[in-house]
């Protein structure tokens, strides 16, 4: 039924019409099991101290039957320990519980999205190459976009199929001596293309280092930790490369950026499962959450160690210009060099992560003999 009030159309349901509701999900919270695990504990904590307090006071006032109390508090103050520690545990897988369900719904958020980008922009490109002339100079570069979006989907896939085979372990790779340099640098290379950034954006430091470890676990680790300091890095990005190996064969490769860094009491939090700082709804870097993941077990499997710290990059001050995401004076222009004259002293910032591996070595390039080569 419609009736008409100041001159427009108003719809009226009828008396017999089901009108639905849409069905609001109150967000799950630790307020339930906590309370509850709380109030268990206090109650099994009293109970555990009158029943102490009563079978020794019995034991002590009745000299006849003090033996039956000794019994009685020998046998039910280990049960009442038992069942506060099993409160207690109770309590604290349920907050385990939930912070994994929180994690994976973050993952599914993010991976949702991750897929739904490069889908939905091959699916445009796809319908107005079909349902229009495009020229042919179009058609490449929507060709082009197209492969990226590909890539896309295909680098999130290989991270997906890495934590599953991480996950599962068991897995068998044979280990060789690889030069780390080498490695660093395809794996830096690599991530400057896919970010669309400059080669100069990861610099790597590392003399004639070998190490014995699998070359698949190894790309993974230092793909995962270059991709992660390039996505939280500065603007632009800046991320430097520095290994290392001491006498005793540990090789320690330092990863440098220039971001904000992360809180000392969120350290270790980052390297779990499905875990990415913030909200998923509110991030706009792209992520899954299982890159550090990655990066701790591939290097515990190792046998290696791990650590973050506060980073060293030196940024710009009112009379220091020589942080290296600012141009030198020679190149910046007059109001170029006006911001920088106007910025504070903020002392340095970023991230670093050290990765100490075991069974390195430095080789040594041969020297070239001094002798001329004998002629015939």
């Amino acid at each position: 039924m419609k009736n008409q009030v100041s001159g427009s159309i108003q719809f009226q349901p009828a008396k017999d019409m089901a009108i639905v509701t849409p069905i609001s999900h109150r967000p799950l919270t630790l307020r339930t099991p906590v309370t509850l695990g709380v109030v268990l504990i206090v109650l099994v904590v009293l109970l555990t101290a009158v029943w102490i307090s009563g079978t020794v006071w019995g034991a002590v006032r009745n000299d006849s039957t003090s033996g039956m109390f000794w019994v009685m508090l020998g046998a039910g103050a280990p049960l009442l320990v038992a069942i506060l520690a099993g409160v207690i545990a109770y309590l604290t897988l349920s907050v385990k519980a939930f912070n994994l369900n929180r994690r994976q719904s973050n993952f599914i958020d993010s991976v949702t999205h991750e897929l739904k980008s490069p889908i939905a922009s091959l699916k445009l490109y796809l319908q107005t190459m079909t349902r229009h002339d495009v020229s042919v100079e179009q058609q490449k570069e929507f060709h082009l976009i197209m492969l990226e979006d590909v890539e896309r989907l295909d680098s999130l896939i290989n991270h997906l199929l890495d934590a599953a085979r991480v996950e599962r372990g068991g897995e068998a790779y044979e280990a060789s001596d690889l030069s780390l340099e080498t490695v660093l640098s395809k794996c830096a290379q690599g991530a400057c293309v896919r970010y669309k950034m400059p080669p100069e954006t990861v610099s790597v430091h590392c003399p004639a280092i070998y190490v014995h470890a699998p070359v698949v676990q190894i790309e993974i680790l230092f793909r995962n930790l270059i991709d992660n300091a390039i996505k939280y890095g500065g603007s632009p990005p800046k991320v430097e490369l520095t290994a290392v190996c001491s006498p005793s064969g540990d090789v320690t490769v330092s990863v440098l950026d220039n971001g904000t860094g992360i809180p000392a009491n969120l350290r270790r939090k980052v390297f779990g499962r499905f875990v990415r700082l913030g909200s998923e709804l509110e991030r706009s870097k792209q992520g899954t959450g299982l890159g550090l993941y990655l990066v701790r077990n591939i290097t515990h499997a190792l046998g290696g160690r791990i650590n973050i710290q506060d980073g060293h990059w030196k940024v710009a001050t009112e009379t220091d210009s020589s942080d290296p995401t600012i141009p030198d004076t020679a190149e910046q222009t007059p109001s170029s060099q006006q911001e920088l004259g106007s910025r504070k002293p903020s002392g340095s910032r970023g991230t670093r992560v050290d990765v100490t591996l075991p069974n390195g070595k430095i080789i040594e390039p041969e020297p070239a003999s001094d002798d001329p080569s004998p002629q015939d």
